[in-house]
């Protein structure tokens, strides 16, 4: 895998006396990237040990991690099945596209279907069609996810403060486990409403150096403006690291604002990890218009 740490500049960290770093495990693949990779390396090794021949996910229609299994699934010989919250589009997005050209069986439900898809009666439905699978949840996130999360922070990663965007939190948890309790963990949701996430972390990890901040959410899951877009082509252009506008945009933009605003103490080092999701801005693109990387 090729993961790098580099040291962002900027004319404010200088005036603040901090230090900014960017974990990029966005590239230990060009399509299971980042947290994807991490979350589905176990998954995928416990659908081995049981003998699975086929992977059974669950995601939105621009969902990194529906792309992410097709692709880990093809490149290790199995099958893979794609269950779609909402009606099939004449046209497949990118993100669809390229896992149907992974050899991904899409399925589509309705919304309202979606939402029973943990019962073990919809499960019931779907083997009966599609026959035996290793299921592995949306988003990737259960106790092998949490395992594989909690490779990302290693002892060499020793920054005062850790910056990650969370979606589940499975992330999130991993980071907070490996942590170091002198450390102090900054998660940024995506999602407007967090008690719930909150609640989720909190019954997966036992440390307590860690917090959410939904200041820099911008509305909630996959919202923008303007100032998130320019603020995204500005940190290309200076820094060269592309970042989404779901996740790594939001965070990188909350960091900044934060660092500006003094919430770091003088002399202290950070990290951001970049959790990847670069595909999804394709499909940005598509659907407003705008130019991110």
């Amino acid at each position: 895998m090729k993961i790098k740490t580099q040291e962002i500049s900027n004319r404010i960290f200088e005036e603040k006396d901090v230090k900014l770093f960017v974990k990029r495990i966005d590239l230990t693949h060009e399509f299971i990237s980042g947290n994807k990779w991490y979350k589905l390396k176990y998954n995928l090794l416990e659908a081995e040990r049981n003998s699975f021949n086929t992977l059974l996910t669950f995601g939105g229609a621009y969902s990194n991690h529906i792309l992410a299994t097709s692709v880990l699934a093809n490149e290790n010989g199995f099958k893979s099945i794609g269950i779609i919250r909402g009606e099939r589009c004449a046209d497949l997005n990118p993100t669809l596209k390229l896992a149907k050209e992974h050899g991904m069986q899409l399925h589509y439900v309705s919304r309202k279907e979606y939402q029973f898809k943990q019962t073990s009666k919809f499960l019931s439905v779907l083997r009966n069609k599609f026959g035996d699978f290793y299921l592995i949840p949306e988003g990737g996130s259960n106790k092998f996810a949490l395992k594989g999360t909690s490779e990302i922070i290693t002892k060499n990663d020793s920054q005062d403060y850790i910056c990650c965007s969370v979606g589940t939190g499975t992330t999130l948890a991993g980071i907070i486990n490996s942590s170091s309790i002198k450390q102090n963990i900054i998660g940024f949701p995506a999602i407007k409403g967090f008690k719930e996430l909150e609640k989720e972390i909190k019954s997966i990890t036992t440390k307590s150096n860690w917090q959410l901040n939904n200041d820099f959410c911008f509305g909630g899951y996959a919202k923008t403006n303007s100032l998130l877009i320019n603020f995204i082509n500005n940190f290309n252009k200076n820094q060269l690291i592309p970042l989404d506008a779901i996740y790594t945009g939001k965070m990188m933009f909350g960091i900044l604002e934060l660092i500006a605003k003094d919430y770091f103490p003088k002399g202290s080092s950070i990290l951001a990890i970049h959790t990847g999701g670069l595909q999804g801005n394709k499909g940005m693109n598509q659907r407003f218009g705008f130019n991110l990387p």
